[in-house]
């Protein structure tokens, strides 16, 4: 019996191992058979996890496709730009990872030779690079009949790179240079053939002037104010964005008489480097109410985010772009505001990392936008200092003690003397509950900050932005984490209440605001 039962349990296993085994044959076969068909994805020869544009999109301009043989076709051009855009970022992963891995699709044999000598010599010296190219503008000089080989000038390619020893960070450069590029067509790639230096032109082409007196002028006259939706605060252009809501705001604002708003722009929210065309809209919509009640709109284009990494400069920049060109011709919009806070990322992102991004933001903003000055939000004072030179106006904030505002404020002016200085966001909360008891403030006291603050303003010119309109219901842990102490006080900072209601500090406001 037990014989018998051995053989019936033998015979199964060999089945159910022959059943397996074709249908792995079969699979593989079918596998095979797809990729014949559909062709090698260069995206997972790479290894890239997410699309190309994802990683790494830098600006690329042609500027000249005159070609005296075959003409360029859209898609052949569309194709060589990607594969050209692939080659310099596989050749940024390469010195980034001193790794040759991916090099071969995207340049020759005889192109290889000069990487893979200088990531020997980057791996024998501990060395490693973190590199972007931010713009190329690219001219075709000629291609092929039979639309083999291309060549062409990419002309003042502003690159920017870190020098690594180890992990110590031993220096940041920036270069424009201009190359001289030939590009072959093999196996379906276009493969760098030569990438050669060559001078760059002279820019003969005049640049428009920048012209921001008329805005710059306003900024001492601001009397503004941080502006949230009471039932979607730091979340303006979500779900819940009502244009109708949004207006009735604005008319509280305006007659309080206040004349400035500052709204924020979340970076994730708004599509990142692909930016929402619906969010644009939303945007749209949002300066047109301000410009009916007469408010301006300083714009802060990041918040809640703190990536300042090389390798993500291409994105950040492509967000702001979309922005920046979207609405910088509407007459509600005041100026641009870079980032909210960026000094409180210094300890874990790294100063220079940081001031880095941003000095490169400012630029790029100054370029696309002729007509509006640019500013950092900083969290203190003392932060005014940094970039002071690149900023049009120094903005920062203060949460600290009435008494110690005019010293600190003295401070950044002696330092900066030149420029309008903009006392960005500053209030108390109203809230004196169990998580605040000694510290805290309650109505009365909101209302007596405010009596005190606006007469140091007042005495001392100083053009403000107070926290905020509402009391907000739900604070997103985002903001100032969870524990109950610190997010408990966010909620009620406004001058009016979570129902609409009228606080004694809007009142204390009003007053203030209104005294000639």
């Amino acid at each position: 019996m037990a014989i018998q039962l051995n053989k019936t349990l033998y015979r199964t296993v060999l089945i159910i191992t022959f059943l397996a085994i074709n249908g792995l044959v079969l699979y593989g076969i079918g596998a095979a058979w797809a990729f014949m068909n559909t062709g090698a994805d260069k995206t997972s020869m790479l290894h890239l996890e997410v699309p190309m544009e994802d990683v790494y999109k830098p600006s690329l301009d042609w500027v000249n496709l005159d070609n005296p043989g075959r003409p360029m076709e859209k898609q052949a051009l569309a194709e060589i730009t990607n594969d050209y855009m692939n080659a310099w970022h596989v050749r940024n992963i390469a010195y980034k990872k001193n790794d040759r891995y991916g090099i071969e699709d995207f340049y020759t044999d005889s192109a290889r030779v000069r990487l893979y000598d200088n990531i020997d010599l980057n791996k024998k010296n501990n060395h490693w690079y973190k590199r972007t190219t931010l713009n190329h503008n690219s001219a075709l000089d000629f291609y092929t009949a039979d639309g083999t080989m291309v060549v062409f000038k990419d002309y003042n390619v502003e690159e920017y790179q870190e020098i690594y020893e180890g992990e110590t960070l031993l220096l940041t450069e920036r270069d424009t240079t201009s190359y001289q590029v030939m590009m072959l067509l093999e196996d379906g790639f276009w493969r760098i053939r030569h990438l050669k230096e060559i001078p760059s032109p002279v820019d003969t082409i005049p640049t428009e002037p920048r012209n921001i007196d008329d805005q710059l002028k306003k900024i001492n006259q601001i009397k503004g104010i941080n502006y949230y939706p009471k039932d979607s605060p730091w979340d303006t252009f979500g779900k819940k964005f009502n244009d109708t809501i949004i207006e009735q705001d604005f008319k509280i604002i305006q007659d309080m008489g206040l004349n400035t708003i500052r709204i924020f722009i979340q970076y994730e929210d708004f599509g990142k480097n692909k930016v929402d065309h619906k969010k644009l809209q939303l945007l749209k919509t949002l300066l047109d109410s301000a410009e009916a009640y007469n408010l301006d709109v300083l714009i802060t284009l990041f918040d809640f985010y703190g990536d300042y990494d090389v390798s993500n400069w291409t994105l950040t920049h492509r967000h702001a772009q979309q922005i920046v060109n979207a609405v910088k011709n509407h007459p509600a919009v005041l100026g641009w505001d870079i980032k909210n806070e960026p000094d409180l990322d210094f300890e874990s992102r790294g100063r220079l990392r940081v001031l880095n991004w941003l000095e490169q933001m400012i630029a790029n903003i100054k370029k696309w936008d002729k007509k509006h000055p640019v500013t950092i939000g900083w969290s203190t004072p003392e932060a005014g200092i940094e970039l002071a030179d690149k900023v049009d106006f120094v903005s920062f904030h203060y949460y600290k003690d009435i008494e110690d505002f005019k010293t600190a404020y003295d401070t950044l002016n002696s330092a900066v003397p030149n420029k309008p200085k903009l006392l960005q966001e500053y209030g108390i909360s109203s809230y004196k509950g169990a998580w605040n008891f000694y510290r805290g403030a309650d109505q009365e006291g909101q209302k007596e900050y405010y009596s005190q603050m606006q007469q140091v303003l007042k005495e001392n010119e100083v053009p403000y932005m107070f926290w905020t309109l509402y009391d907000f219901e739900k604070v997103p842990s985002a903001v100032a984490g969870s524990l109950p102490w610190k997010t408990k006080k966010q909620h009620y900072f406004g001058c009016l209440d979570t129902l609409g209601n009228k606080k004694p500090s809007y009142f204390e406001l009003v007053e203030q605001i209104k005294k000639k």
